[in-house]
C-alpha cells in the first residue's frame, strides 16, 4: 500500500524537461510525462480510495470538460483525503482533488468552479507554455513540479510538513511564476467553461471570496490552493464583473452534492462524536439540508460504530427516498458492519440487475463477498472491475488479495504487477511477473501473456527514459 511522506525535489527521479534547442513540449510528450507524474504520485500519497465519491467528482469533470477547450478526454483524476483546500492540474489530463475543498464550497457550482479551472490550465497548455517561456532562464524539471504538487498533497497533517511545504513553495516560486501569469487566463476559460455548462458563472467570484476571507483567519499561512493560486480582491472583482448579467438567474442545486459533501466531512473528522454533534446541531437549527444532515449523521453513527442508530437513520432516509442509491450505498456498508453479509450480498445484486456494471456497487460487493470468504465469486467482480478500470491501483490491490485467500498463486503476482506498475515501482512489477512465469510454465496462453507484459513494462521503462 502506497504511504504519504516527506520528499524532496532530489528524491523523485524523473527527466528534465526541455533545453534551449528542445522547443514546446509535444502534447504526447505531456500525455506520457502526467503519466508518469501520476505513478510517482501514486507511490508518495495514498489517494483516498471511496468509489461513491470517486464516481461523483469523475462525472462532475468530465461533465465540466466536455464544455471545456480540453481536446484530449483523457483525464484521470486522483483524490486525496487532506482537510487543506487544494486541487492542481498537471499537464497530460491530470487532475488532483482535496476532499478539503468541500469544506469550502457552499454548493456544487462553486466546487465545480474550481475544477473548470484547473481544465482550463490544461487546454491552454499553461505548462508546456511556461516550459518554452522559461527555457532561456532556467532549466524547469518535471521533478520539481511533482515534488511541489505532492508536498502540497502531503500538507496539512502537522507543523513540520505544513512548514516544508511553505518553505518549499518559496524555493520554487520562480518555477511556478508562469503558472501564476497565467491565472488570469485561467479564470476567464474556467468561467466560459462553467456558462457552456449551464452553471452559475458567478459561483467563480464566490469560490475566491471565500478563499480570502479563509486566508485571513490562518495566521502566516494561507490555504494550500493559495500559494500556486493567489486570489486578490481586483482578481475577484474581475470575476464578477465577467459574471454580471448571467448570475441573475437562478441555478438549479445538485442534492448529490450535499450528500458527498458529508461523506468529505465525516471522513475528515477524526473525532467521531465531533461529527455526531455537527449534524445533530445542523437539524436542531432546521438546516434547508436535512436530508444531507441526517445522511451524514448515519455515516458519523457507521465510522463511530454505532450500527444500530445508523441504520435506523438510512432506513428512515431510504423510506422517505427509496430510489436514492447513496441510500442504498451506505445501507448496505452499514449491514457490512453488521457482518450481515448475505443480507448485503442480496441487496446488491438487486441493485445491479437495476444498474449493471456500477462501479461502486461492484466495489461493495467484492468487498460483502471477500468478508464472507467467497474468495473465487469476490475474484471475479474484482476482474471484471479491472478490464473497466484498468488505470485504477485501489482495483489491482484488491484483487492481489483476494486472489491469494482464494490460493490463485501466480493471478496474486499478475495483480501485483498491475498494481507496481500504476505506482511506477517498475523493478517489482518485473519481480512479480517473473514470478507469476514460474508458476504457469506449463500454461501456454498465460505464459504468452504473461510475456507480452514483460515486454510491455520494458517498454514503459524505454519510454519514461526517452522523455
Amino acid at each position: 500500500m502506497p504511504a504519504s511522506g516527506s520528499l524532496n525535489a532530489k528524491e523523485i527521479k524523473l527527466p528534465v524537461l526541455g533545453d534551449a534547442a528542445s522547443g514546446i513540449i509535444s502534447k504526447q510528450q505531456e500525455y506520457e510525462l502526467g503519466r508518469i507524474w501520476l505513478k510517482v504520485f501514486r507511490s508518495r500519497v495514498k489517494a483516498y480510495d471511496d468509489p461513491l465519491m470517486q464516481i461523483y467528482l469523475e462525472q462532475l469533470l468530465y461533465n465540466l470538460a466536455t464544455y471545456s477547450d480540453l481536446e484530449d478526454p483523457r483525464l484521470e483524476l486522483v483524490i486525496v483525503k487532506n482537510p487543506s483546500m487544494n486541487a492542481f492540474a498537471v499537464p497530460g489530463g491530470v487532475v488532483g482533488f482535496h476532499t478539503g475543498v468541500f469544506a469550502y464550497a457552499e454548493n456544487e457550482d462553486q466546487m465545480a468552479s474550481v475544477l473548470a479551472h484547473e481544465l482550463a490550465h490544461l487546454s491552454q497548455r499553461h505548462f508546456s507554455r511556461g516550459a518554452e517561456a522559461q527555457k532561456k532562464t532556467s532549466v524547469l524539471t518535471m521533478a520539481g513540479l511533482l515534488a511541489t504538487v505532492v508536498l502540497a498533497a502531503t500538507a496539512g497533517g502537522d507543523a513540520a510538513s505544513a512548514a516544508m511545504i511553505t518553505s518549499q513553495a518559496l524555493a520554487m516560486d520562480s518555477q511556478l511564476r508562469y503558472s501564476r501569469s497565467n491565472e488570469q487566463e485561467a479564470d476567464r476559460v474556467g468561467l466560459t467553461t462553467m456558462e457552456r455548462a449551464n452553471r452559475d458563472p458567478g459561483a467563480v467570484a464566490d469560490m475566491f471570496a471565500t478563499l480570502l476571507k479563509a486566508s485571513r483567519y490562518t495566521g502566516s499561512r494561507p490555504p494550500e490552493f493559495l500559494l500556486t493560486h493567489p486570489v486578490t480582491e481586483k482578481r475577484i472583482g474581475d470575476a464578477r464583473n465577467r459574471s454580471m448579467g448571467t448570475s441573475m438567474r437562478q441555478y438549479p442545486q445538485n442534492p448529490q452534492f450535499y450528500l458527498m459533501r458529508a461523506r468529505a466531512l465525516v471522513a475528515m473528522e477524526h473525532n467521531n462524536k465531533n461529527s455526531i454533534a455537527r449534524f445533530n446541531a445542523e437539524l436542531s437549527a432546521n438546516t434547508l439540508k436535512a436530508d444531507a444532515a441526517h445522511y451524514g449523521l448515519a455515516l458519523a453513527y457507521l465510522k463511530d460504530n454505532k450500527l444500530p442508530r445508523a441504520k435506523q437513520v438510512i432506513s428512515q432516509l431510504l423510506a422517505k427516498d427509496p430510489n436514492n442509491l447513496t441510500f442504498h450505498y451506505t445501507d448496505i456498508e452499514i449491514d457490512i458492519a453488521r457482518k450481515k453479509y448475505q443480507t448485503a450480498i442480496g441487496k446488491l445484486d438487486k441493485l445491479l440487475r437495476l444498474n449493471p456494471n456500477n462501479y461502486p456497487l461492484m466495489v461493495l460487493k467484492s468487498e460483502a463477498l471477500w468478508q464472507d470468504h467467497q474468495y473465487d465469486s469476490a475474484d471475479a467482480v474484482l476482474t471484471a472491475l479491472s478490464r473497466m478500470r484498468a488505470q485504477d491501483p485501489m482495483i489491482w490491490y484488491r484483487l492481489a488479495e483476494v486472489r491469494g485467500l482464494a490460493g490463485n498463486i501466480s493471478g496474486l503476482h499478475q495483480a501485483r504487477a498491475e498494481y507496481f506498475i500504476l505506482i511506477g515501482v517498475f523493478d517489482m512489477a518485473r519481480e512479480q511477473l517473473s514470478l507469476a512465469a514460474k508458476l504457469v510454465n506449463g500454461d501456454f496462453k498465460q505464459s504468452a501473456i504473461i510475456r507480452q507484459r514483460l515486454r510491455d513494462l520494458a517498454e514503459m521503462e524505454d519510454r519514461a527514459e526517452k522523455l
